[in-house]
């Protein structure tokens, strides 16, 4: 297994959230989405402008089931662009 730098300084990228675009493709509006998934909005909304800091892995499972989609539609890896020199 290839052996990874230690994250202490290092710019390792980021995690997107894709909800808004799942959501837009769907027809689907963030009152909906809450009423479907059973949470209050404020927590819809700040998934849907990727407000999000700590993931509640309950949260992402209902809307996965609501949405019939999966984490990989929601989610996405974005590495950090690296410096050539």
């Amino acid at each position: 297994m290839k052996e990874r730098p230690v994250l202490i300084r290092a710019d390792y990228g980021s995690v997107e959230l894709r909800l808004k675009e799942v959501m837009e493709e769907r027809g689907i509006t963030r009152n909906q989405l809450a009423k479907l998934i059973d949470a209050r909005f404020e927590v819809v909304s700040k998934w849907y402008k990727g407000e999000v800091e700590k993931m509640d892995l309950d949260i992402l499972a209902r809307i996965c089931y609501a949405l019939d989609c999966t984490t990989e539609d929601l989610l996405r890896y974005v590495p950090a662009e690296k410096e050539e020199g």
